[in-house]
């Protein structure tokens, strides 16, 4: 499967935003209850859509189910400016029924077919394991050898950037989350 750089960025983006909701500083799950919190942020959020989507993305989180995969598959080999429409992804995409309203909303607004391609496009990446993202399907093992190379090449970059990145950033969030609570006169936590 050949997943576009437009959606790698994005993927990784996304996994932090998700990273950054999921847990307070006593480290507790407070993912569920962030969430309503961001969505009844709507209205706001609608400006944020085109300049970060992965931020705004999340709200969707467990509320799509992919009923179509290889049209899945298709979208995230797209980059940013040549998606499909939503209209054509719709169909096979079911919605939990707390996101419909969300999505009518997003759809109103300028932008708001492009995001929710891209917003389904991101939920499908997470709903899958890292591997599910590397092997070749049997039209691309008819590509020439060139881009066979570009393509495990990208595979080596995503792996490297979404340990790095990602963990490292989680990491260093903590550690500076501790020390400032240090600063505050808190105790280490163990």
């Amino acid at each position: 499967m050949m997943i576009s750089p437009f959606f790698l960025n994005l993927r990784s983006a996304y996994r932090a935003e998700i990273d950054d909701l999921v847990s307070d500083s006593d480290g507790r799950d407070v993912l569920r209850q962030r969430l309503a919190a961001k969505r009844k942020e709507i209205d706001f959020l609608l400006q944020m859509m085109e300049l970060s989507p992965e931020m705004v993305a999340v709200i969707f989180h467990q509320g799509l189910k992919f009923k179509e995969p290889a049209v899945m598959d298709d979208l995230l080999s797209h980059e940013g400016d040549e998606l499909p429409d939503w209209s054509t992804l719709a169909d096979g995409i079911e919605l939990a029924p707390w996101a419909r309203a969300l999505v009518q909303t997003i759809l109103a607004a300028p932008a708001g077919e492009w995001f929710m391609a891209v917003a389904a496009g991101l939920h499908y990446m997470a709903g899958k394991p890292d591997s599910a993202f590397y092997g070749l399907s049997g039209s691309d093992a008819d590509e020439d050898e060139d881009s066979d190379d570009a393509e495990d090449e990208g595979q080596d970059d995503f792996n490297d950037h979404e340990s790095d990145e990602v963990r490292g950033n989680a990491r260093d969030r903590e550690e500076a989350g501790a020390s400032w609570l240090e600063g505050q006169g808190f105790e280490h936590k163990d």
